[in-house]
């Protein structure tokens, strides 16, 4: 089975006549008879069933029609792939990540890498730690901007930012006044925290934190993303721990307030697989670890 033969077909069973798929085609009509009559026996399936005055589609040609455009389209995309790299540096790059990187240089680094590189395509999957460590092995993704986490030692890891954890409380809380929050105030409040499956590192360094400064923290409410947990604060539905970064967010119905004396670090960090030495993953580090660095200011 080849493309020719996989065009020749899907013509044929679009159009469902052999003469207007021979003109789409630019074949003549029993030139194209002859190579699907071929393409048929050396399956050993019938594809479609002819008439006098009608062609119709089998159940094993229905079955190859999807499979058949899928395998031209990813034909077409490889080649469109590798005319674009004969220009220079170019290509696909898949990047995956944390959805606070939304706050820390990724939109901006994005914009500047693709202005600069116009013949390489970025594509943005969000997704948790785990799941970047899991594609970035399984090479769905060519990096990955994550949390801490425990890696194999196949991936290679890099901090590029770090920056305190704030208190986030509603705008009307009455902390929300206070220059600084000491951790022991929310001793007795309501905490909103991502559940520990998401970012196992980060639960457990509150939870800690929290019990040094000589209470557990009442959680009230759970939710997996930072952005979901500012608006639940927003809502009056508990206090929370959050990077810093969050305050790009604007938010006038919440406060982020510094945390006096406390040790809660959020770490970004880009990982990537340790053997994996491709000029356009360097290029797009370099501009990532100054857009973060810069907090995504200009």
């Amino acid at each position: 089975m080849d493309l020719k033969q996989l065009r020749y077909f899907v013509a044929v069973a679009e159009e469902l006549h052999f003469g207007r798929a021979a003109k789409r085609l630019f074949i003549s009509q029993p030139a194209l008879s002859f190579d699907i009559r071929k393409f048929e026996e050396q399956l050993g399936v019938q594809l479609l069933a002819r008439t006098s005055k009608a062609v119709s589609l089998t159940n094993a040609g229905q079955v190859l029609l999807v499979e058949a455009r899928r395998l031209l389209l990813q034909a077409s995309e490889a080649e469109r792939l590798t005319q674009r790299s004969a220009h220079g540096l170019a290509g696909r790059l898949r990047i995956g990540f944390v959805n606070s990187m939304l706050y820390r240089g990724l939109p901006r680094a994005v914009e500047r890498f693709e202005a600069d590189h116009p013949a390489v395509e970025i594509v943005l999957k969000e997704m948790n730690t785990q799941e970047q460590v899991q594609a970035i092995l399984t090479m769905q993704i060519d990096m990955g901007c994550a949390h801490w986490g425990t890696f194999p030692a196949e991936v290679a890891s890099e901090a590029i930012v770090s920056e305190p954890f704030v208190c986030c409380v509603p705008a009307a809380h009455p902390l929300a006044r206070r220059r600084r929050i000491d951790l022991r105030a929310l001793a007795n409040e309501p905490f909103i925290l991502f559940p520990r499956t998401a970012a196992p590192h980060y639960h457990d360094l509150i939870i800690a934190q929290c019990v040094s400064a000589g209470f557990s923290p009442q959680i009230r409410h759970e939710a997996r993303l930072w952005q979901t947990v500012v608006t639940m604060v927003e809502f009056g539905m508990g206090v929370a721990l959050v990077p810093s970064a969050l305050r790009k967010m604007n938010n006038e119905r919440v406060s982020f307030r510094p945390l006096a004396a406390a040790a809660l670090e959020s770490q970004v960090l880009l990982l990537r697989r340790a053997d994996n030495a491709e000029p356009v993953v360097e290029r797009f580090a370099r501009h990532l670890t100054a857009a973060a660095q810069r907090g995504g200011a200009d």
